[in-house]
């Protein structure tokens, strides 16, 4: 008979935890071994117990968020467990950030249960699986060309890579913050996030940035 797969659960909702761990002890194949509420707690657990898999959140509210919780879990000399990203968030900025970082799999939390234990073995062979949505997402992203912007908009992205605000942006480039903020709308659009820190991402992911 084969050994089950060790698992350990990230996720900062108490009650998401108890749904996730009532539903992997129905899978006689399955078994956890820990659960942690935040990245650092996962990080200690994950050395304590030598889960094969850790099933991420992404979002872990206090602390390290899930991407530098894959990143630092999955670094060590000779690797540490695999990573199954379990998430409500699909984003490019996410998606882009989770798999740089070392995750070995994404999933949606929408997911079916089956497919959940389907990826759940995959990830302990270290086999990447990936939710419908976020393969589309990252086919279309090898597929469509690497976005333009321009002087302007790389200027400001890389005010924005430092972290600078709107307001220090303006004074550091003599434009009004009114102008920064309708070239960090054209930059959202470009890249397709929403966010600060996802711009930053995908400009780094692809290369925009120096």
């Amino acid at each position: 008979m084969t050994q089950p797969v060790k698992i350990l659960l990230c996720d900062d909702h108490v009650v998401v935890r108890a749904g996730l761990l009532a539903l992997l002890d129905s899978a006689p194949d399955i078994e956890v071994v820990g659960e942690a509420g935040t990245g650092e707690e996962a990080i200690a657990l994950a050395a304590k117990l030598t889960p094969d898999v850790v099933l991420m959140d992404l979002q872990l509210g206090e602390g390290i968020d899930g991407v530098e919780t894959t990143r630092r879990l999955t670094a060590p000399p000779g690797g540490g467990p695999n990573v199954l990203v379990l998430t409500t968030y699909d984003t490019d900025a996410d998606i882009t950030r989770a798999i740089e970082a070392g995750a070995t799999g994404y999933l949606l939390k929408a997911e079916r249960p089956e497919e959940l234990f389907a990826a759940i073995h995959a990830a302990a062979q270290g086999r990447t699986t990936l939710s419908a949505p976020v393969a589309s997402r990252v086919m279309a992203n090898m597929r469509k060309p690497r976005p333009t912007l321009t002087d302007r908009e790389r200027d400001i992205l890389a005010q924005l890579a430092h972290g600078l605000s709107n307001r220090e942006i303006a004074k550091a480039l003599f434009i009004s913050e009114a102008t920064v903020k309708t070239h960090l709308g054209r930059i959202y659009d470009k890249l397709g996030v929403d966010t600060r820190a996802g711009a930053v991402a995908v400009a780094k992911e692809q290369r925009l940035l120096p």
